[in-house]
């Protein structure tokens, strides 16, 4: 079953109605999420291998400034997808193309990442798989190659030497694999078969201020669990405000 991104087809198809529609996760173009306009000029702007131009710090509607980093600071952009690639996302390629999927465990999650992934022109699609999970992945496409150049080594995932998370790769992490642990933790949920990728990653996280206790998986794991209050507060910064199709408390506030 097909949910359409904005790829090369055209525009996107409704999702069937076992997703019910949000009112609108997908920021305008030029438009911060909250309504205040950008200068598209003092971004920062990801290339799709990694890097990042450095622009200012921003200020929303409410006076409130924005993280550094942050999920609202920046426009969408296909470097942002190195946040699934993160968490148990994997990228194949084939010919001059690369297809991007991940494997997730509601209905929800689906919504979101088919919203984001259209937000960055990329068709996307989902399939239900077993264990009652969702398969989202996008078309074979040329815009993924440098991604997929970046991450693979032969058919192995490995984070580039310099990966780093910002807010935008954080949000698609935590909008694919993230689960919150009551009272105070959030587990950030790795894939299964990429332990060379797993101390990169914890590398990554502590740099972006969210340094977590890696568990395996005879700990309910492979995931790394964020703790205490001053942590999640900060993952709550940098991923920016719930999406509208994410239950309760399944979002960092």
């Amino acid at each position: 079953m097909s949910l359409s991104g904005l790829g090369d087809t055209g525009k996107a198809e409704p999702p069937p109605a076992l997703f019910p529609a949000p009112e609108s996760d997908t920021p305008t173009p030029g438009r911060r999420r909250g309504g205040a306009s950008q200068n598209r000029s003092s971004q920062n702007r990801p290339s799709q291998d990694g890097s990042v131009q450095n622009g200012p710090t921003q200020t929303d509607d409410a006076g409130r400034q924005l993280v550094f980093f942050g999920a609202d600071a920046a426009e969408p952009a296909v470097a942002d997808l190195a946040g699934l690639l993160a968490g148990p996302g994997e990228v194949v390629r084939m010919g001059g193309t690369a297809r991007l999927s991940v494997q997730v465990d509601a209905a929800w999650r689906v919504h979101v990442l088919v919203a984001e992934l259209a937000s960055r022109g990329l068709a996307a699609s989902w399939e239900p798989t077993e264990g009652a999970r969702h398969a989202v992945r996008t078309s074979y496409t040329r815009v993924l190659k440098p991604l997929a150049a970046a991450w693979l080594h032969g058919t192995t995932k490995r984070p580039p030497t310099a990966f780093h998370l910002t807010g935008r790769r954080l949000r698609l992490w935590l909008a694919a694999a993230g689960t919150p642990e009551p009272p105070d933790c959030f587990l950030l949920r790795l894939g299964a078969h990429d332990q060379e990728c797993w101390e990169s990653i914890g590398v990554a996280l502590a740099s972006a201020g969210l340094a977590g206790t890696l568990l395996g998986p005879a700990e309910g794991g492979p995931a790394y669990r964020i703790t205490g209050r001053r942590r999640l507060a900060r993952l709550a910064e940098l991923v920016g405000r719930p999406p509208t199709t994410a239950p309760t408390n399944a979002w960092p506030t």
